[in-house]
């Protein structure tokens, strides 16, 4: 059976030297890079704002290939990723992944995460963000479990590996892997964008209903009263594809945390209470209190959700916490019962991109302790080879660094020495494709996964945006 791993693991482009063709040679002999954009007729989705912003972002880069990066990656979601359009009489916004044709909540809230500040001074993106946060309460609505879905939320699964899963499918759902992630970003989005515009229309009573679910779901994924209505397994001979424990997962002792089943990588969790997953659904109820109270005047269910966010908070603080000989630092995975495990996973959320998530300040002091420990050793998916350095995962093994690492590196560094070491290692691994990967080999940049991985792209699009008004010296000099 072919698996989602097998198949990105080889959707790569050809080496870099044969990539070069995007390279042109003007008269001086000096690189001339051609767009990788596609024509203005066939790109998906195009927004005034986005193009004056890349412009005027671009002019700021010094380097060609640097500013050649940008602008193919920047606006990649919108190019190449959404379909808007109506649904059910509503504004509605599909974004796939990229390589896959399935929406994952995670990444279409990441992917369009950029252009949240621009909203108010474009109309067509609004249109653009209520119909995605309407899709995104539709999704919540079939399954709150489900990780990705299905432009037709009455179709079947088209994903080859997930057809056989031994779970609860749904038509609409592309996959069902729970991951607290998966309901915490929405909610990012939605607050984003809220915050942004101070437009309420999207906040409608489905999506008030979509919200009173995710508050349950992560309530029944406390484990308080059994294991609840979740499972899931998977035909696979790779063992993160499935859980333990006839698809409930590892044990966990009801402390107050969620029990997650996979993390945001989409592989299994080996002891279930993520932290960073825990973390992040934290910060995701205070902020779903906050518009509960505004624009529904629900205070009642916004009570419920700071509880349970004190909750969680406080069991994180009392269980997910190693204590070192040079101070305490967070853990990635606990049970409850004692058990920890330290390492870090290149996806958002991860211990390394705390700050980025709003879950910490950048100098916490235990978030410094444990982002030295994630970049180092200690952590047996940090990878050093002769291309760069950085964090990878089980997805893709080891060797493999993902760039989103490096990125997270360079959003959670005020060190300007680091910070260009960063954006140096990014232009020299995007192996003459212009575009950012899944993963890439640590010796050899030609071996990488995935070559059309929007969240990445636009990910590093937003970091270079914030160089331009935090480090601008960087760009100027790359």
């Amino acid at each position: 059976m072919t698996t989602r791993r097998h198949l990105l693991k080889w959707m790569a482009l050809a080496p870099a030297a044969t990539l070069l063709s995007d390279v042109s040679f003007g008269a001086a002999g000096k690189a001339a890079f051609v767009s990788q954009r596609p024509p203005l007729a066939k790109r998906k989705f195009t927004s005034p704002a986005v193009e004056k912003l890349l412009a005027q972002t671009k002019a700021r880069i010094g380097d060609p290939e640097l500013a050649w990066m940008f602008e193919n990656c920047f606006p990649n979601t919108l190019d190449t990723t959404v379909e808007v359009g109506t649904l059910r009489g509503k504004p509605d916004t599909f974004v796939v992944t990229g390589d896959i044709d399935a929406m994952w909540m995670r990444d279409s809230s990441a992917q369009v995460w950029p252009y949240v500040p621009l909203a108010r001074q474009d109309k067509a993106l609004q249109q653009l963000f209520r119909g995605l946060i309407h899709r995104h309460a539709l999704c919540i609505s079939i399954d709150p479990y489900a990780n990705a879905f299905m432009p037709d939320p009455t179709a079947t699964s088209n994903l080859d590996w997930a057809q056989h899963d031994i779970t609860d499918m749904k038509p609409g759902v592309a996959e069902r892997k729970w991951e607290i992630d998966s309901l915490c970003y929405p909610i990012r989005l939605a607050h984003g964008y809220w915050q942004a515009t101070g437009d309420t229309t999207p906040f409608d009573d489905d999506w008030h209903a979509a919200m009173r679910v995710v508050l349950k779901t992560f309530r029944e994924q406390q484990r308080k009263d059994g294991a609840g209505p979740y499972h899931f397994q998977r035909t696979s001979p790779n063992p993160t594809e499935s859980q333990f424990l006839q698809g409930y997962g590892n044990p966990t002792k009801a402390v107050g945390m969620i029990h997650a089943m996979f993390r945001p990588s989409d592989d299994a969790t080996v002891y279930p209470f993520n932290i960073p997953g825990n973390l992040f659904a934290v910060v995701s109820l205070r902020q779903l209190a906050e518009m509960l109270r505004a624009i529904k005047h629900d205070g009642g269910t916004a009570d419920d959700c700071i509880a349970l966010a004190d909750e969680i908070q406080a069991a994180a603080e009392a269980h997910g916490v190693i204590h070192g000989d040079r101070g305490d630092y967070w853990a990635y995975e606990v049970d409850g019962y004692g058990n920890q495990l330290f390492m870090d996973d290149a996806n958002v959320p991860s211990l390394l991109s705390l700050p980025y998530l709003g879950i910490c300040a950048q100098d916490d002091a235990r978030y410094q302790r444990t982002r030295s420990q994630a970049w180092s050793r200690r952590n047996p998916y940090f990878f050093q080879g002769r291309a760069a350095e950085g964090i990878g995962g089980p997805h893709e093994g080891l060797r493999m660094i993902w760039p989103m690492s490096i990125m997270m590196r360079a959003f959670t560094s005020n060190d300007t020495a680091e910070i260009a070491q960063c954006v140096a290692w990014l232009k020299s691994t995007h192996a003459g494709t212009g575009f950012m990967h899944e993963s890439f080999d640590q010796d050899d940049p030609a071996k990488f996964t995935r070559s059309w991985f929007a969240w990445a792209n636009t990910l590093f699009g937003e970091l270079v945006v914030k160089l331009a008004g935090s480090h601008p010296g960087i760009l100027r000099k790359a």
